[in-house]
């Protein structure tokens, strides 16, 4: 249950820090049919049955040895303490758990969907997404392909309306790979559309860097200067919105905020772009289902802006950035703190859980 390339996305950043404000004016999508707020006076900015979480967040629970600990342990547990916090919504991180935990280690399989499922209902919680299998292979390979299906085959089983992944479509920066990649998600996607499900794509900071698109050629025969379209804004254009849809971890959004700032276009100047995450989801709102409620304080020293810390603890203006996307309805904000284990505190994780849950449902108009 490894971080899908976390610490590659925390290069150190180039040229001077900024901080651009979420907060603004901008077009909203029509709302669907009002849903349950969660009670209370209507005002709330995350409905009940919407606030979820990444069961990343708590790995090291789930990885817990149920004969070593009195504390929640394997999925059953986790499921019945997410439950008690106020969650409806899982997203998960794959199906691994502690060996000893009821099901055994491995539930990645359509029997062990089923349990998974089960508890799921049992607790009044609904899978909503999967950071899961996504074939390396292009041209798909018939193993890769049929793996692929096998993992759509476990997301209908676990009630998913999408299934996803951790890492960016393509690790790169040249417009000719993003070509290719979204040749593959558009080809996954699909398959995907055909099993009743919504492919997802989740990403970090490196994905809003700016694509390199022109200019003077390298050594190897590649742009080496940028037209000023961040690399997710391209594949927003050249993937299909029928069949390719993203998640924001907004954490990561406003990381890219601070480290990607400036260009060097194609007649050699260096030009600034400040990049705001709201907007972008904005002018793509259909296309983000779902979203990371990650929070941070700032750091002008990491390299990166901000340390993580737990949910509503942050600097990160939540209340705006619900605001302004609008649609509340349509986005399943997931909880997650990637640092919320403690090698000293085992309850930490849970703890971390419960205070994001509290702060999301927290949240008002």
């Amino acid at each position: 249950m490894s971080r899908r390339r976390f610490l590659s996305t925390c290069t150190a950043a180039t040229g001077a820090a900024i901080a651009a404000p979420v907060f603004g004016a901008g077009p909203a999508l029509a709302q669907p049919a009002a849903a349950s707020n969660g009670g209370g006076s209507g005002t709330r900015l995350i409905p009940a049955d919407k606030r979820g979480i990444i069961l990343y967040t708590v790995r090291d629970a789930i990885g817990r040895d149920p004969l070593s600990s009195t504390l929640p342990s394997g999925f059953r547990e986790v499921f019945k303490e997410l439950a008690r916090f106020g969650y409806k919504q899982v997203e998960f991180a794959g199906y691994g758990q502690h060996a000893n935990a009821p099901g055994g280690a491995s539930l990645e399989s359509v029997e062990g969907a089923k349990l998974l499922r089960s508890w799921l209902d049992e607790y009044g919680l609904r899978a909503q997404g999967n950071h899961g299998f996504i074939p390396s292979s292009w041209p798909l390979t018939q193993a890769d392909t049929d793996q692929f299906k096998k993992h759509l085959e476990i997301a209908n089983i676990l009630g998913m309306d999408h299934m996803g992944t951790g890492g960016d479509p393509t690790g790169s920066s040249y417009k000719a790979d993003w070509d290719v990649a979204a040749d593959k998600w558009n080809a996954l996607g699909r398959i995907a559309h055909r099993a009743g499900l919504k492919l997802y794509t989740h990403n970090h900071d490196a994905a809003y860097g700016f694509l390199l698109d022109g200019g003077p050629l390298d050594d190897q025969g590649r742009p080496t200067r940028s037209s000023g379209i961040r690399k997710l804004e391209y594949f927003l254009r050249i993937s299909d919105p029928k069949t390719v849809w993203l998640e924001m971890d907004i954490f990561w959004a406003h990381v890219a905020q601070y480290k990607f700032h400036t260009y060097t276009a194609h007649d050699g100047s260096t030009r600034e772009k400040v990049f705001d995450p709201a907007a972008l989801v904005v002018a793509n709102n259909a296309r983000y289902p779902l979203f990371h409620a990650k929070d941070g304080t700032r750091n002008d020293t990491n390299g990166m802006g901000y340390d993580m810390v737990p949910f509503g603890e942050g600097v990160i203006d939540y209340r705006t950035f619900f605001k302004r996307v609008g649609a509340r309805n349509y986005h399943n904000p997931m909880v997650e703190q990637d640092n919320a284990p403690s090698s000293t505190d085992p309850a930490q994780s849970l703890t971390h859980a419960r205070i994001g849950y509290d702060n999301l449902a927290a949240l008002r108009k």
